[in-house]
Order: C-alpha cells, then structure tokens, then sequence
C-alpha cells in the first residue's frame, strides 16, 4: 500500500522527517529519490535531529557516508549522488552500515543498485507548483507499517 503525502515547506519536511524518526526507531533502510533540490537531505534531517542529534547535520555530497552515533542509535546517511560506480560503496565499508539495528537513509539509491540492501521503504519526491508531492512505497513488512501510520 503506497502512499501520497504533499508538503507545503520545508517546515513540513522536517516534520515528516520527525514522524518518520518515531516510526522507524531508529531502525531500516529508506531510499531517498528526486532531483536536486527536492528536500533529500532536508528530510533526511528531520529525521536524524528527531533522533536526537543535536549538531549540525549535513550533506555527505563529499565523503557519501555520514556516521551518527545517537545514543544507542547508530544513523548512517548516504548521498551517492558523486559514487562513479556501486563497488566503490565495498572499499568504503558500506555493508557494515546496514545491520538490524541501524538506519540507514539513502539518496541516490539507484547509483547503488546490486550492492545495496533492499530497502523498507522508497520515498520519491517530485516538485509542485507550490511544495513537494512525496510517493511512500513500502518494500517491507515494517515499510508497509510506517506507510499506514502516515497516512492516518
């Protein structure tokens, strides 16, 4: 069961993001697409600060993994939007990142194919005269959970 969420603001991204924290507890895989521009990394960090993190959260353009360690959960955020080519994420450790009791949100995850996990739950969002229109598409049993929670 897929859902449509539309949302206003940035604002409103992070409060989906903070929403999606709850929901996730910390635990999954969440693939991240759209354009530049389409409130990736700002989601991402609605749900990351909603975790708890009390520093700046950024972009991991550069390094395409940023740890945080938050408290007992483990948040690993992924933009492999400059990966050149999907064995590179093998040299960089990535499949330590994804185990039962992390979270791993990633942009970009079509640059990834045949090296990442399957994933929870893919979030598409596309542009909207005004806002954002986010497709939520569960690939699991506990995606499928979050999707009916949000919809509510």
């Amino acid at each position: 069961m897929s859902c449509t969420l539309k949302i206003a603001d940035e604002t409103a991204m992070l409060a989906l993001g903070g929403a999606l924290a709850a929901l996730t507890e910390g635990r999954g895989v969440i693939y991240l697409h759209g354009n530049l521009g389409m409130g990736k990394t700002t989601l991402a960090r609605g749900i990351i600060r909603a975790l708890g993190y009390q520093a700046a959260v950024k972009s991991p353009t550069f390094t395409l993994i940023e740890p945080y360690e938050i408290g007992r959960v483990r948040v690993f955020h992924f933009d492999l939007y400059r990966l050149l080519d999907a064995e590179e994420l093998e040299f960089l450790g990535a499949r330590d990142c994804f185990a039962d009791d992390a979270l791993c949100l990633v942009e970009w995850p079509e640059r990834g194919e045949g090296v990442l996990p399957a994933p929870d739950l893919v979030i598409t969002i596309s542009p909207l005269q005004t806002g954002r229109d986010l497709k939520l598409c569960p690939a699991s049993t506990r995606g499928e959970a979050w999707c009916r929670a949000l919809a509510l």
